[in-house]
């Protein structure tokens, strides 16, 4: 039998030589002039903003809490909430029924994301504003001509607020629906073995194991909605709803400050949408423990320069 030894004396030697080699970062002479540059052209924009006086930050500061501007930002709260809570409920029975084995189940899914995914949101909530040109009393009954309970007349039912509710739900129920079977998708299929090895019924497995699990994925696009929802809902001032847009233009067309009161209303709905993203990065973290996020470059540890042990193979 044959002993190897190795050569500590030369290893070490490579050891020391590699340690001492400086690490020297790579220079980026074109991304720092491009950095210089923005910040120039950054700095000098928001220099012309501060200092022109066609902004009228005076007008800005007298309105930005003003009774009707606040009163119209609630009503745009209430109608991203509603419409949010809606649209998810109904987006996730819409994206249970589309991965449903039963065809017809499947299809009426289909056909819905499809229609109102298809069609703009404004023509939607000024079709339902109209809804009583085509159906002028609301009734239930039996289709093909039979008994039916009418309920009142369209125009008293179906008011402009009502009108907006409809149709921001209906329409942010399609797009949750795909959303949603993106996360049920993003499941792996052993956990329907395990939960159907289990004995559990498909309520349970999808209440306690599927959707909880695709929780993470269908987070950050549900912030991205509900961020969307609370700018989409300034459509509404086509309906005369006095949400934050309209009563800041409700404003304006009086004293035809145009400006300062579109500077108002955007200003609160960046407030708005800050929030938002705030929490959304919260429910992410929260959802997201437990999972491997992405790698970080990190620099190699440094080697001390001990004598390696010797190797010796028989």
């Amino acid at each position: 039998m044959q002993k190897q030894y190795s050569i500590p004396h030369v290893q070490e030697r490579a050891a020391t030589a590699e340690d001492s080699i400086p690490v020297v970062p790579l220079k980026h002479p074109v991304r720092l002039a491009l950095a210089v540059i923005l910040i120039a052209a950054a700095a000098s924009a928001a220099w012309d903003v501060a200092v022109n006086e066609r902004y009228r930050w005076d007008v800005v500061v007298s309105y930005v809490f003003a009774p009707q501007i606040l009163a119209g930002m609630g009503l745009t709260i209430v109608l991203t909430v509603v419409s949010m809570t809606v649209g998810i409920a109904l987006g996730t029975v819409l994206a249970i029924m589309r991965l449903s084995a039963n065809p017809i189940l499947s299809t009426i899914s289909r056909s819905y994301i499809w229609f109102f995914r298809g069609t703009p949101l404004l023509v939607q909530l000024i079709f339902w504003y109209n809804i009583a040109a085509l159906y002028p009393v609301v009734a239930l009954g039996l289709p093909f001509g039979g008994p039916s309970l009418v309920l009142g007349s369209a125009n008293v039912l179906i008011t402009p607020l009502g009108a907006a509710l409809l149709g921001l739900s209906l329409n942010e129920a399609a797009y949750m629906a795909e959303i949603i079977r993106g996360g049920i998708g993003s499941v792996d299929k052993g956990q329907y073995d395990a939960a159907r090895a289990l004995g559990m019924s498909g309520g349970k497995l999808m209440n306690r194991v599927i959707l909880p699990q695709a929780m993470r994925v269908v987070l950050p696009p549900t912030g991205n909605q509900v961020i969307s929802m609370l700018k989409g809902t300034s459509l509404v001032s086509v309906l005369a709803i006095s949400d934050l847009l309209y009563s800041a233009q409700i404003i304006y067309s009086n004293n035809y400050q145009t400006i300062p009161l579109l500077i108002v209303a955007s200003l609160w709905y960046l407030l708005m949408t800050t929030v938002l993203s705030f929490f959304q990065n919260k429910l992410e973290r929260r959802y997201g423990r437990g999972f491997d996020s992405a790698p970080r470059l990190r620099r190699p540890a440094k080697t001390q320069g001990r004598r390696p042990a010797k190797t010796r193979s028989a």
